[in-house]
């Protein structure tokens, strides 16, 4: 298995601890949540169920959403040794016969129940949370060889219904684990594994692509450029990818469209946009209904919310930073206008030039743990966004990202993706020394500014070189 050791290591402590335990595992829709669990588990499962998709479930048949993941509870108690009797006419039936399945196969050895996408079970009216809550309070919990895992991608969910939950299910979870996507040295572990020979400049281009999540990355072929991979995945005729963004908000939220609607707001802006710009854009009034959608969105983290440097709390800005989300929404939600080689067709074209510097950055904020590393700051505290200014000034400027320390430093990032050493001539030494003066106006007379280039393949020596205090290349990011 590629990373995840961490979670490996609490997931087999808790399964050699001799209590009952409650484990819910959550994030993003395709990040390696079942996988997880079922390699950590292979052969120590006792009972195994995954809810029914609210999108893949046949309409041609007249039964209720809760009638249907009833009888596909029952028949995987079936499948997995209960007798045959009458399907549950509701949960607290389904529960009771779970309760009676498991003490039935009970040999005092460590008994593991996994519930994959538990959120999908909770169907209109159904009473599931109700009967889950039993369930645990009642029987699971008072029993020191059970193991409950539970996973959903529906993070928001996860976290309303059962992590901050303040009912029968408050304070009963013994762990939970967010699963995140693969970092850069990840992405290149898994297609080492795979045989899938690309460069770190590649890595880091399907990074700005796939975000990292494993499922996306199981597709790559051994043989093929990266691409002529995209083309495969994106642009073909019925390829795998075309259609997952739909999929993807349609698995996880009930009200798709109004989320859907809100990510193509938000990533129309490479800054972001505030609530009452979300709310012109979209319509929807800012108030409960808004505020609960963007924190779905940001719990399920395709957005994150910040504050601009140097403005205040209410001008918070909600910025998109899902990297499979903003190359679709670029690139393939018109596809079906595009030949089958899009991709390796335009590869130069201004169009892509310009998203990869854009995305690039994306992958920088993504990985500012490593950023930090090579600064040598891993321990200081910091604070991390972008910067522009614009308003009434003749020489606007904007700072891809600025780092502000707690040992009074700023570091005044600029971000470049090429496929070279970067040259800074005397146009740009001018630049970088107009935004070091704008920045100045702005921060606390005892900080300090170092100029940070992050870049691919470093900066080439001249003699406006030593603009940079410091240089960060790609391979600091793969740490």
């Amino acid at each position: 298995m590629i990373g995840r050791n961490k979670e490996i290591t609490i997931l087999n402590r808790l399964y050699d601890s001799k209590k009952s335990q409650f484990v819910a595992i959550y994030g993003r829709r395709r990040v390696g949540k079942t996988y997880l669990v079922n390699e950590v588990f292979e052969g120590r499962i006792t009972f195994h169920h995954a809810g029914l998709s609210p999108i893949e479930t046949d309409d041609d048949k007249p039964e209720s959403p809760l009638r249907k993941q009833l009888k596909h509870f029952y028949n995987s108690l079936i499948f997995q040794g209960m007798k045959k009797s009458k399907c549950p006419d509701n949960w607290m039936d389904a529960f009771l016969m779970l309760e009676m399945f498991l003490q039935s196969k009970d040999d005092g050895s460590r008994q593991v129940i996994f519930i994959d996408e538990l959120p999908w079970l909770d169907t209109p009216k159904s009473g599931f949370i109700t009967a889950f809550e039993g369930f645990w309070n009642t029987w699971a919990c008072s029993r020191k060889n059970v193991m409950l895992i539970v996973c959903g991608s529906a993070t928001s969910w996860m976290t309303d219904k059962l992590i901050n939950n303040h009912g029968g299910l408050y304070n009963r979870l013994t762990c939970e684990l967010k699963l995140s996507p693969f970092t850069l040295a990840e992405c290149e572990e898994f297609f080492h594994s795979e045989n899938i020979r690309l460069s770190r400049y590649d890595i880091v281009q399907s990074y700005m692509i796939t975000g990292g999540i494993p499922y996306y990355l199981s597709y790559f072929q051994s043989g093929l450029s990266l691409a002529q991979n995209i083309d495969v995945l994106f642009f073909e005729k019925n390829a795998p990818l075309h259609d997952e963004f739909k999929r993807l908000f349609s698995a996880i939220f009930n009200n798709s469209e109004m989320m859907i609607s809100l990510i193509r707001a938000i990533g129309s802006r490479h800054y972001g946009c505030t609530r009452s710009e979300l709310s012109d854009a979209t319509g929807i009034a800012t108030g409960g209904t808004l505020s609960g959608a963007l924190s779905a969105l940001m719990a399920s983290d395709f957005i994150i919310k910040y504050v601009p440097f140097g403005c205040s709390k209410r001008e918070e800005h909600y910025k998109l930073t899902d990297p499979f989300c903003i190359f679709y929404l670029r690139f393939v939600e018109n596809a079906d206008r595009l030949s089958n080689d899009f991709w390796l067709s335009n590869i130069e074209s201004q169009n892509i030039v310009t998203w990869r510097g854009i995305a690039f950055e994306n992958v920088c904020f993504n990985h500012i743990d490593q950023i930090k590393k090579a600064l040598g700051i891993s321990g200081v505290s910091t604070t991390e966004s972008a910067w522009s200014k614009r308003k009434g000034d003749e020489a606007g400027t904007q700072i891809d990202m600025l780092i502000e320390r707690k040992d009074n430093i700023v570091n005044m990032c600029e971000i470049k993706f090429y496929g070279t050493e970067f040259v800074v001539d005397k146009n740009y030494d001018r630049v970088l020394r107009n935004r070091i003066s704008l920045l100045s106006g702005e921060i606390s007379p005892k900080m300090a500014i170092h100029s940070t280039l992050i870049t691919t393949y470093g900066l080439k020596y001249n003699e406006y070189s030593g603009a940079f205090v410091n240089v960060i290349d790609m391979d600091a990011l793969f740490d």
